[in-house]
C-alpha cells in the first residue's frame, strides 16, 4: 500500500467530511471503510423499488451541518418541513399549535394555555442558550412553563428533536437550541431522494480532492508508541501513518487502539450514554389520508413516538411511493422489540388506518444506535477529542464529541475540528513551519 499523510477510518458522513478538508488542504488521503459501501448510518436502501434510510433523518437549517455542506460545496435538496402538523393525546388527534391561527383554535389548550404558549415562545427567542446554567431541560421546563399541556407538547418536541427521552438527564441548552429552530419555522430539511444522496455527493467531492477510498477495508488496530505509527489489518496488511482520524464509537475505537486503556479513551467510553430508537419505515402506493397535514408530521405527547411523511414533504422515492417513518424513542434501549413494533404499527394504524392494504415495502430496525452518547448534566463542561492527549497523531469524531452541537451537527462540526486540528500540527512540524494557517478550507 502507498503511503499516506493521513488515514480516516470509517467511511460515512463524519469520514467522508474529515477525509475531504484534509485532501483540499493538500494532504495525501486514504479513507478506510469496513463495508464494501460507504455511508454508515445515513445509506438509503431500495426496497422493491421505493427508497428508505435507516429511521428518520432530519437537517436543520442554521446548523453545522449546513454551514459545512456549504462550504464544502456538497448541494442539499429537499423540502421544507412546514409549521403545519398533529398531536396526540389521549388517543385524540389535534392540530399542533404551529401558527397563530392553529393556537387560537385548538380544541386541546385552554385559553389561559393559548396565551403562555404565544407568550413562551416570545421569550424562546431571546434566549441565549450558552448562558443558561447546568440544569437539565426538564428543571429548566418547569420554571419557563406553567400550563402541564404545553409541557407536555414541549417535551414531545425536545424530545423528537433529540431523541433522547430523558429531560431530567439533557443539558438545558441543547434542548433550547433545539426548540429555537423548532419554533423559528422552515428550519427543517427532508432531503430528496434520502440520505444516499447526501453521502454520494461527498464521495463525489472526496474523490475529485483526490482521496484514496477503499472499501471491505478492515482495521485491527492503531499500533503507536505515544505516537501513531501504523495500521494493521485484518488481512495482515500493514500501513506507516502519522494521522489517523476515527469516525467509530467510543468502544470501537478503544478496540482499534493499542493500549486504549491508558488513554482518555477508556473515560470517555465508559462516561457515554448511547441512545437508540426503535423505527418502522414503510413505502406505500398512496396515503390512506394523502391531505391532512396532522397526519404527515405527528406528536405523540403522551408515547415516546414519532411519525413523519418525508414525500408528503419532499421528493422522497424515485418511484413515487409515500414514504413514511414511525419512530420510537427508546432511550438507553428496549428488551422488547415484538412490543416495540407493535406500538409502532398501532400508531401508524391510529394515523394512517388501512395502511398494509397500500404496502410496497417495509423496514423494521429494532434497536437503530441514534448516538454514542448525548450531552447530559453530568458532562457539562466536559469535552471528547477531537485530539486523544496520551497519543499524538490520534483523533476522533463523530456524534459524541460534538461541542454543544446535536446529532448529525455534531457529526460534521467534529469532523471539520479534527482536520483542524491535523492541519495545525501538519504545518507545525519541521519544515513545514509556515505552511498554512491550519484552517480546513
Amino acid at each position: 500500500m502507498r503511503k499516506y499523510d493521513a488515514a480516516v477510518i470509517g467511511g460515512g458522513l463524519s469520514g467522508l467530511t474529515s477525509s475531504i478538508y484534509l485532501a483540499k488542504a493538500g494532504l495525501s488521503v486514504v479513507l478506510l471503510e469496513k463495508a464494501n459501501q460507504l455511508g454508515g448510518r445515513s445509506v438509503t436502501v431500495k426496497k422493491n423499488g421505493a427508497m428508505l434510510n435507516l429511521g428518520l433523518h432530519a437537517l436543520y437549517k442554521g446548523g453545522a451541518a449546513e454551514e459545512v455542506l456549504n462550504e464544502l460545496g456538497i448541494p442539499v435538496k429537499g423540502g421544507i418541513v412546514p409549521a403545519k402538523g398533529g398531536m396526540v393525546w389521549n388517543n385524540k388527534l389535534y392540530r399542533l399549535p404551529g401558527n397563530p391561527f392553529a393556537i387560537l383554535t385548538s380544541k386541546l389548550l385552554s385559553a389561559s394555555a393559548k396565551l403562555e404558549i404565544v407568550q413562551f415562545v416570545a421569550r424562546l427567542a431571546k434566549i441565549d442558550p450558552k448562558a443558561l446554567p447546568p440544569i437539565s431541560f426538564r428543571e429548566w421546563a418547569e420554571k419557563e412553563i406553567n400550563d402541564p399541556m404545553i409541557r407536555h407538547l414541549i417535551y414531545a418536541v425536545c424530545r423528537t428533536n433529540t431523541f433522547v427521552p430523558y429531560p431530567e438527564l439533557l443539558l438545558a441548552a441543547p434542548g433550547v437550541r433545539r426548540l429555537q429552530l423548532v419554533f423559528k419555522g422552515n428550519q427543517v430539511i427532508y432531503v430528496d431522494r434520502g440520505w444516499g444522496q447526501m453521502v454520494e455527493s461527498l464521495r463525489q467531492e472526496a474523490i475529485r480532492a483526490g482521496v484514496a477510498i477503499l472499501c471491505g477495508k478492515h482495521v485491527a488496530e492503531i499500533e503507536h508508541d505515544g505516537r501513531v505509527r501504523q495500521i494493521r489489518f485484518h488481512d495482515g496488511e500493514t500501513l506507516e501513518i502519522p494521522y489517523v482520524v476515527v469516525t467509530a464509537g467510543p468502544g470501537e475505537t478503544c478496540k482499534l487502539v493499542k493500549n486504549a486503556e491508558h488513554t482518555s479513551l477508556r473515560e470517555w467510553r465508559d462516561r457515554a450514554k448511547p441512545i437508540y430508537a426503535a423505527c418502522l419505515d414503510v413505502a406505500l402506493r398512496k396515503l390512506p389520508y394523502p391531505d391532512d397535514p396532522k397526519r404527515h408530521f405527528t406528536f405523540f405527547l403522551d408515547q415516546p413516538i414519532f411519525v413523519s411523511t418525508p414525500s408528503a414533504i419532499s421528493d422522497a422515492s424515485e418511484d413515487g411511493s409515500a414514504i413514511i417513518h414511525v419512530c420510537k424513542d427508546i432511550g438507553f434501549g428496549s428488551d422488547h422489540p415484538k412490543n416495540d413494533e407493535s406500538h409502532l404499527e398501532r400508531a401508524l394504524d391510529f394515523i394512517q388506518p388501512r395502511w398494509q392494504k397500500e404496502l410496497v415495502a417495509r423496514q423494521f430496525l429494532p434497536k437503530i444506535t441514534v448516538a454514542h452518547d448525548f450531552d447530559s448534566i453530568d458532562r457539562f463542561g466536559k469535552r471528547y477529542g477531537p485530539s486523544v492527549p496520551e497519543v499524538r497523531g490520534l483523533y476522533v469524531s463523530g456524534d459524541w464529541t460534538g461541542q454543544s452541537e446535536v446529532l448529525v451537527d455534531a457529526v460534521f462540526a467534529s469532523a471539520k475540528r479534527a482536520s483542524e486540528e491535523i492541519l495545525r500540527e501538519y504545518n507545525n512540524a519541521e519544515g513545514r513551519a509556515n505552511g498554512g494557517s491550519g484552517r480546513a478550507v
